[in-house]
């Protein structure tokens, strides 16, 4: 069995297409093989994950930003791509809702492995200061770094 191999670039990385001798000259002979991030190659080296931009999420108290929250959300969203981040999604966390504030944003955190937390202003967290844990593992970004209070639209 003859096996070749092509390297397809696209704009969120790359792709490696596998072809292998077995098929009939009438096809092309390209399959997609999929592999998740660490899992080993069929030489059995191991990969690093590699990605086109550091993942960043969001996150914000509803009632810090009240009306206003779907203005922080934008901005979040905004600085984001300013910076050059790939937004992986908003962690909205409502004091209503009995949880622990910060419990969904860490397994977030772990589980698509963030560089950053954008929030609207540190008065989303607790004193108005990074959680100590928290600033450890990621880079938390303000998005209205001296606000005390931040602007919404009028």
């Amino acid at each position: 069995m003859t096996r070749r191999t092509r390297i397809a670039e696209f704009p969120g990385g790359l792709v490696e297409l596998n072809g292998y001798g077995d098929e009939d000259d009438g096809g092309p002979g390209i399959y997609l093989e999929y592999r998740p991030p660490g899992e080993p190659k069929q030489d059995g080296h191991r990969e690093d994950d590699m990605r086109y931009r550091p993942t960043c999420l969001g996150y914000l108290r509803t009632d810090v930003s009240g009306i206003g929250q779907l203005w922080d959300e934008s901005e979040i969203r905004r600085l984001a791509g300013r910076l050059g981040y790939d937004f992986s999604g908003m962690v909205v966390y409502d004091p209503g809702s009995g949880r622990p504030p910060l419990a969904r944003l860490r397994a977030q955190i772990t589980r698509l492995d963030a560089e950053a937390v954008i929030v609207p202003g540190l008065g989303h967290f607790e004193g108005g200061r990074v959680p100590e844990g928290l600033g450890r593992r990621v880079e938390v970004i303000p998005v209205y770094p001296g606000a005390a209070e931040w602007p919404h639209p009028a």
